[in-house]
């Protein structure tokens, strides 16, 4: 296991490449190039530039996340193989740059849902929430304008507003897209790029759908284990896995993360360790990252990944804001660098039962 943690790049983030060298067991990143659009293809200067300034802090570029998908690949339009070509010169180029893995979402309109960015926890600190009854209420075109009046001011991933400025229009590619069709369009991209991660060693680590059920009516195939296996089944090629996010496949209680992971033996090429802590049905809260503070067994989530013998690399994931700290929502560096030293102390103490 190497442990990372997600850096945004210094012309977003409040946290440095300096801070982040500082967290005990931390040897890498996990960035991109923020403002990117899907479809786009990146240049090789800036991969370069970007592996290179993390290098020069005594850090490993060990992961992109995201590469993100053109709606046209998603919903299988005309245009999408125009795209799929984008999508494997960009992978091309970050394999000649000797980046090791791609994390990626096939996630309709919306990267991730919440409803509250900063809820106030007992202890003071805020956190990303989320409850189903308020997205019930919500008219899904409403949806940016709510993220951006709670963002203050800071990059989401996953929400980029170019995009999401149409969402009638987004809407509409998708109106005659079920969980079938998605998964066909899904298998159409990977048959289309595997060949070109084998050539570079490139693991692609797909993400699972955040919250883990359907949201405003749009398909979800990325949510469970029956789900999981189904994607891995696409493609016997070791470089197609997953990204085994505990917080996201941790919104719904039905799933059983360890017996998830290791259904996955060998198809696990990256890790979002965090806890959520469930308040009723539908509604949940990202906790700080100890298995007391949530509704998650980390510690045999931490067993699982061992036992399998998960070698990639792993991260905390969003994280509350603590003592007064200002930040891109779940992306401080106080509480992530408490996760860090958690999940790595773990990990130690189960190598040495």
């Amino acid at each position: 296991m190497k442990m990372t943690m997600r850096w945004f790049g210094k012309a977003y983030d409040t946290v440095s490449l300096q801070h982040i060298r500082q967290v005990p067991g931390v040897t890498g990143v996990i960035s991109t190039l923020y403002g990117k659009l899907p479809g786009q293809v990146w240049e090789k200067e800036e991969i370069r530039a970007l592996k290179e300034e993390v290098e020069a802090a005594g850090l490993e570029l060990s992961g992109i996340e995201s590469v993100n998908i053109h709606d046209a690949i998603k919903t299988g339009a005309p245009a999408r193989d125009e795209y799929i070509e984008n999508y494997i010169t960009t992978l091309t180029r970050l394999g000649e740059a000797g980046i090791p893995m791609v994390c990626y979402n096939f996630m309709p309109v919306f990267d991730w849902t919440r409803t509250e960015l900063a809820k106030m926890r007992p202890d003071g600190s805020t956190t990303l929430s989320y409850d189903q009854s308020v997205i019930d209420t919500i008219n899904p075109n409403d949806m940016t304008s709510l993220m951006e009046r709670q963002s203050k001011g800071f990059v989401l991933a996953g929400w980029e507003p170019e995009r999401l400025a149409k969402l009638k229009d987004l809407f509409a590619l998708y109106k005659d897209i079920d969980e079938e069709k998605l998964f066909a369009n899904y298998k159409y991209f990977i048959e289309a790029i595997m060949p070109v991660c084998e050539r570079y060693n490139i693991n692609m680590a797909v993400h699972p759908d955040d919250p883990a059920w359907s949201v405003f009516g749009l398909p979800r195939i990325v949510r469970d284990q029956e789900k999981l296996l189904r994607i891995i089944s696409l493609s016997d090629n070791k470089y197609h896995g997953v990204t085994l996010c505990t917080g996201s496949l941790g919104t719904n209680q039905a799933n059983d993360i360890p017996a998830i992971i290791r259904s996955l033996k060998g198809r696990v090429h990256f890790t979002h360790v965090r806890n959520v802590l469930h308040t009723s049905p539908g509604c949940f809260e990202e906790s700080a990252h100890f298995s007391s503070d949530g509704s998650l067994d980390i510690f045999a989530i931490m067993k699982a990944l061992y036992d399998i013998g998960f070698d990639g690399p792993m991260r905390p994931d969003h994280g509350r804001n603590i003592w007064g700290e200002v930040s891109i929502p779940g992306y401080g560096l106080y509480d992530r660098a408490l996760g860090a030293s958690y999940l790595s102390g773990l990990w130690e103490a189960i190598g040495k039962m």
